[in-house]
């Protein structure tokens, strides 16, 4: 039979190594307090205050470590210190801004009511101080940069493709792996085209007029009137104000179009314009060269020279609500019925001439009438088109004829000979010479250069 647990403890309570509890238990025994039966143990004993043998002092052991931790707890004041901030040196500002040498920058040292105790300073941090801006804050100071205002910061910059010529070759050869840009011819009708298709402000109107016949005036107005067409956004007018049956539209459309289409006039268009109130009536009334919209002179003899300078403003009043260039075919001559509303309503001119004594002394008169009769702004800003219609002679002086009229005008631009300006027929770009083609570019970044 097993022994129970007060014989056990009788047995071994004489043993100098037994802990202080079991000492402890065995003496509550002998006072006559019974054992548990089923285990063998004492049932937890909790003292009271008054049992404990210091109630002044520190805390005796507790049988568990919840109580003694929360004994430990009521001994400490509670006290709560902030954590300590720190501020960026360059955003304090000193109280003595004259203060900036080096030594501003030392903490002064601390007086004896200042002085910490050892646990405070240990629990406090000292203030950091820098002299410069770290790269972060650099970066966080500087403005973020704009993908829309400056996107070569992101995207590197493409030359432009070669066409034509030892560079042109080459970029194909190559497939694009060498890409030397355009040449300076390149460059300079890229030039041109960025000048043509500049954006206008409004509306303005070119005259183109001559005092002679057959010199190119209005194979000029459909080569100006069809470039400016290819280059600007915006869709360019040409009015046929000629009196004498002029074949503006003939030359734009050929002669077969033109007859095959609506026979409407400049007539028709005076006759119903109080009823225009909008592009889709207004083109009723005009044809198209592609993007070159043009207006039909009278063609009936006993009728062409019936357009006043008052019928032509009303013309030009309703072209400027819809079209921001307007050309003008002015026919031969400068005192016709319409031409004093012409000059009156022109921003500019282009005054035809050609590689003749007598076409050179024509040009240079109607210059000359012009600053006489009170339009020298119109005079002076003039553009003089030379045109070869006739492929002259080796006899005619051509240097002799362009200095005689380059110093009284802003321009002079010669067009060389051409069978596709010389025939009198159908005006097309596609079947003009590159060198004529690049003479049309000219008068029209000349023409609109001066809408000022």
């Amino acid at each position: 039979m097993p022994e129970t647990a007060d014989q056990n403890a009788r047995a071994h309570a004489e043993d100098a190594g037994q802990p202080q509890r079991r000492r402890r238990r065995d003496i509550r025994r002998a006072d006559g307090e019974l054992p548990d039966a089923r285990t063998g143990t004492m049932p937890a004993v909790t003292p009271s205050p008054s049992d404990q043998p210091n109630p002044g002092g520190l805390p005796t052991r507790r049988t568990s470590w919840a109580d003694a931790a929360a004994a430990a707890d009521a001994t400490k004041p509670a006290s709560h210190t902030p954590p300590p901030t720190r501020t960026p040196a360059f955003l304090v500002v000193p109280e003595h801004p004259a203060a900036d040498d080096a030594t501003s920058l030392v903490p002064p040292a601390p007086t004896e009511e200042a002085e910490l105790s050892p646990s405070a300073a240990l629990s406090e941090t000292p203030a950091f101080r820098r002299a410069r801006q770290t790269v972060a804050d650099t970066i966080a100071d500087s403005p973020m940069p704009d993908f829309i205002s400056s996107p070569g910061l992101f995207v590197k910059e493409q030359k432009p493709r070669p066409k034509g010529g030892i560079r042109g070759a080459i970029y194909s050869m190559t497939g694009g792996t060498w890409n030397l840009g355009p040449g300076s011819r390149q460059r300079q009708e890229e030039e041109l085209g960025r000048r043509i298709s500049r954006q206008l402000q409004g509306s303005y109107n070119t005259a183109v007029l001559s005092l002679k016949g057959g010199i190119g005036k209005t194979s000029t107005t459909v080569g100006v009137g069809l470039t400016l067409a290819e280059y600007r956004g915006d869709a360019p007018c040409a009015i046929d104000a000629n009196p004498d049956s002029g074949d503006l539209v003939e030359r734009a459309l050929g002669e077969g179009i033109y007859q095959k289409s609506s026979p409407r006039t400049i007539t028709d268009l005076l006759r119903n314009i109080e009823s225009i109130d909008s592009l889709t009536a207004l083109s009723r009334y005009m044809h198209h060269a592609g993007r070159l919209h043009l207006i039909a002179g009278e063609q009936d003899p006993e009728v062409s020279d019936s357009l006043t300078a008052e019928e032509y403003l009303r013309i030009r009043k309703v072209i400027s609500g819809y079209y921001s260039v307007a050309l003008t075919d002015c026919g031969t001559g400068v005192t016709h019925n319409a031409m004093s509303g012409i000059l009156q309503s022109a921003d500019n001119l282009v005054i035809a001439a050609g590689y003749a004594v007598s076409g050179a002394k024509r040009a240079r008169s109607t210059l000359q009438w012009l600053a006489s009769h009170g339009y020298q702004n119109l005079a002076r800003n003039a553009i003089v088109v030379i045109t070869d219609k006739d492929e002259v002679s080796s006899r005619v002086d051509k240097d002799a004829i362009e200095e005689h009229l380059a110093g009284i005008c802003r321009e002079l631009i010669a067009v060389p000979h051409d069978r596709g300006v010389a025939d009198g027929d159908l005006v097309t770009l596609d079947v003009l010479k590159p060198e004529t083609r690049r003479a049309y570019k000219e008068i029209a970044a000349a023409i609109v250069d001066g809408y000022r």
